[in-house]
């Protein structure tokens, strides 16, 4: 039996590398890259990072996290039916093909999925997709518990995802303001993947893939499978620097997992208080998305033109720059003991000593600091700076 356990494993984590939302997913993370690097350079004429870094964040599992869930998942017994998945992976591959990465956020593909599903039983439909016959499942069979409670512990992984990736991946945007100014906005737009375990029970998988190895535990059969959940977002933001705007919106989200949770957990005393909760959940969640948009969109920019120096609308990685300390939206007043007001002003007074900069800042909460750096032959030669003219 502990054979069969091994090679069912394995067979999963084979699987699991034959998911085309994998792939797909994958491939549009290069393409994200892509389109970022090709924005940067026709607005700042060089990029910040490089094409592939979305390719190598979404490639970088978070093997903890995965273990850790799949754990719960398994040890409480939490089963989800193999024709949720397959729903599931369909509507993944849609939202990441029709760039509405909004949608991809685990409480919405969860809610859409659950709700064709259950709405299939209440009307006793069915309906076949690739050689797959979907019936439907009453959510009064357990469903309502198992689905809600992961969909919450995947909304705290998001949470944690957005608060990371989304600093990490806002791209400057120039556009001109209604004066017809210059002004910076920023765009986050990122893909993850999770890969989680689950034992399907019973025949199900047999049913759709007969070569499809399974193991018995006494008189029943069980599959594992290796689901990669695929996360999305995208966000744009101009009055507040993303710095500070993406920790605000993950904790946002977060909050909403922990009501996801307690929902999930009240459902297993009835189960519909659980169907409540993740359509209410993924609403909310698309809510969240539309009411930091509205907040955005104003007039006030966050990184703009000032009277008081440069602005910084950006800083290149390994720079000089970067290793002084400087940030988005901090101000530079003085280069080498020289005031400065614009690009040209700033880059001629660094030519004062082309081994060495001073600068005088002005950071974000308006408290001037000095940085300083040894300037050397290969860095680069506006020291790493993107900035607003």
């Amino acid at each position: 039996m502990y054979i069969d356990i091994i090679l069912e494993v394995l067979m999963a984590f084979l699987r699991f590398f034959m998911n085309p939302l994998l792939y797909i997913a994958a491939f549009f993370a290069v393409y994200l890259g892509y389109r970022r690097v090709k924005r940067e350079r026709r607005f700042f004429k060089i990029r910040i990072l490089n094409g592939w870094s979305e390719l190598t964040s979404f490639l970088k599992i978070r093997w903890i996290d995965s273990i850790v869930i799949s754990i719960i998942i398994l040890a409480v017994g939490l089963v989800i039916p193999s024709e949720f998945l397959l729903l599931l992976t369909a509507i993944s591959i849609l939202a990441t093909i029709a760039f509405m990465y909004h949608l991809l956020s685990p409480i919405v593909t969860f809610a859409i999925s659950f709700s064709v599903l259950a709405g299939m039983a209440y009307f006793d439909k069915t309906f076949t997709m690739l050689d797959f016959t979907f019936e439907g499942f009453s959510y009064e069979n357990g469903a309502a518990i198992t689905v809600t409670l992961i969909a919450g512990m995947l909304l705290i992984l998001e949470a944690r995802f957005i608060r990371i990736a989304g600093p990490k991946f806002a791209s400057p945007i120039m556009e001109q303001t209604k004066r017809g100014r210059n002004a910076v906005t920023y765009l986050s737009k990122s893909i993850w993947v999770v890969p989680l375990f689950f034992i399907v029970p019973g025949e199900a998988i047999s049913t759709y893939l007969p070569w499809w190895p399974q193991f018995t535990l006494g008189a029943g059969k069980f599959s594992f499978v290796l689901f990669p959940f695929v996360f999305g977002f995208q966000q744009m933001t101009k009055r507040t620097l993303p710095v500070y705007f993406y920790p605000k919106y993950s904790r946002s989200i977060f909050i909403l997992a922990q009501l996801v949770l307690i929902g999930g957990l009240a459902s297993y005393f009835m189960p519909l208080i659980g169907v409540i909760t993740l359509i209410s959940a993924a609403i909310l969640r698309l809510l969240i998305s539309l009411y930091y948009k509205i907040k955005e969109r104003t007039d006030a920019y966050a990184v703009a033109p000032l009277s008081s120096g440069v602005i910084i609308a950006g800083v290149l990685p390994n720079s000089p720059a970067e290793k002084m300390g400087l940030v988005a939206g901090e101000v530079i007043r003085k280069v080498n003991g020289k005031e400065v007001f614009t690009e040209s002003e700033l880059y001629e007074a660094l030519q004062v000593n082309a081994a060495h900069c001073r600068l005088e800042i002005l950071n974000h909460q308006n408290e001037v600091r000095l940085a300083q750096h040894v300037v050397h032959s290969n860095d680069h030669y506006k020291i790493g700076l993107l900035l607003v003219n």
